[in-house]
């Protein structure tokens, strides 16, 4: 008589299969391996996400940058070489991950080039400062994107070829859900780096303990058993990078979803202008901590609810995610044009940041299961590859609108970018319906 092992009775448990084993959209050799492959999956995205928070362009690289005596300008150029960095190459890398029939090697090597990336990260900040250290950590930086990206082509691809359809979004939810409570250990730290001792020593060591994660993170994902899959179509790079582009002429129901994707960047805009609403507004009594920590909150509570949700229709966690979003900035544009005293109070804003960043959660979460479910094996790491590069230099341009801030006002900005959720979700809700719940 068959006796499941605890994986498979765990994997019962989360997933509720119970007696029978979903088993849709991946060749017919992985359903068996479907719970071991679950749970290395999701350790390991656990543990990359946990490190990116450690490592984050938006929160610990500034802060390291201020303290080594490192101009403003390179500052500047954090987020959009973290966030293009990741998107923009991954049209090339596509084409040559199409040559291999197994694709895990790939994100492990964009693994190992993460690690040490951060390395290289934690090295400056020990002996260096000033210029030198602000060229030293773009250039990391500019290392530890480009990795990511590889990562980011080859695990959607992985994902498609060893777990189900309708386990996608509850996995990713998880993986969520449970980084986003290890951010609020993070936010509680960054509260502490404010005490004056806390000094580049100390950051130094969040960055080695964030290229530390990435080690098991590695051992996790090599766990995984991917059955070979199809190597046709792998050609030259540039030549095949063009072909993939054609997808959005040929395939309209791709473009449609690129065009989605790219309206929703209406919310991924979004929070830092929350923050400077913050900082402008309350006098300092948000704390970035305090931030931080809302942030966490956000992606703890609501990924799993989001993950769930996807597998019912991740076209419709994409509509209410970003209808809440339009919602929430109309409410913060109004208070902040009426002077709200309620403004006046920290509280209020990390509550705001938590239900931006809940919207926001939804959104990646909602486009990354659409995007998987929509595609075929043969189609998956192309139409991966062609939308982050778009949403890449999409990425780039959107950024431009920060210069609007210093004339129209940080209320405005948050008002047209709430009334651009409301467009996005608009032409989500266009979107055909591609999930297959039970």
């Amino acid at each position: 008589m068959y006796h499941k092992n605890r994986i498979e009775s765990l994997y019962d448990l989360v997933t509720g299969d119970e007696d029978t084993r979903v088993c849709k959209d991946i060749p017919e050799e992985a359903c068996d391996d479907q719970p071991r492959n679950f749970f290395a999956y999701l350790t390991a995205n656990v543990l990359n996400k946990i490190a990116d928070e450690i490592a984050s362009a938006k929160l610990v690289l500034p802060w390291l940058m201020g303290m080594l005596g490192v101009p403003a300008a390179f500052t500047g150029f954090l987020v959009p070489i973290r966030e293009a960095g990741v998107l923009i190459p991954q049209l090339m890398v596509a084409a040559y991950i199409r040559h291999l029939a197994v694709r895990k090697w790939v994100w492990v090597v964009g693994a190992t080039l993460s690690a040490f990336s951060l390395l290289l990260m934690a090295f400056t900040a020990l002996t260096l400062d000033g210029a030198m250290a602000g060229w030293a950590i773009i250039g990391a930086l500019v290392i530890f994107s480009l990795s990511r990206g590889i990562c980011s082509v080859s695990a959607k691809d992985v994902l498609g070829k060893t777990v189900s359809k309708s386990r996608r979004g509850n996995l990713m939810g998880m993986a969520s859900g449970i980084s986003g409570i290890a951010t609020l250990g993070v936010g509680i730290v960054l509260g502490l780096l404010k005490d004056a001792a806390a000094g580049p020593v100390l950051v130094a060591g969040l960055i080695l303990i964030a290229a530390g994660l990435w080690l098991p993170a590695i051992v996790s994902y090599i766990l995984i058993k991917e059955q070979p899959g199809a190597t046709e179509g792998g050609g030259n790079g540039i030549q095949a990078a063009l072909a993939h582009l054609a997808l959005l002429k040929t395939d309209a129901e791709f473009r449609h979803f690129v065009i989605a994707r790219t309206l929703l960047l209406s919310v991924a805009l979004a929070p830092p202008f929350y923050v400077l609403l913050a900082q402008q507004e309350s006098g300092g009594l948000a704390d970035l901590g305090m931030l931080v920590i809302a942030g966490g909150l956000a992606t703890s509570l609501s990924s799993p609810v989001w993950g769930r949700l996807g597998d019912r229709s991740a076209r419709w966690v994409m509509v209410l995610a970003s209808i809440a979003a339009g919602e929430l900035g109309m409410v913060t544009a109004a208070l902040a044009y009426q002077d709200a005293p309620i403004l006046a109070h920290g509280l209020t804003h990390a509550v705001l940041f938590l239900l931006l960043i809940t919207a926001h959660s939804g959104v990646r979460l909602g486009r990354k299961v659409y995007l998987v479910d929509m595609a075929t094996q043969e189609t998956r790491a192309a139409m991966v590859a062609v939308s982050n590069t778009v949403i890449g230099v999409a990425m780039l341009a959107g950024g431009l609108i920060g210069f609007l801030g210093d004339r129209l006002g940080t209320a405005a900005i948050i008002l047209i970018l709430a009334l651009a959720s409301f467009v996005a979700a608009g032409y989500a809700y266009s979107l055909r319906e591609v999930s297959e719940p039970e």
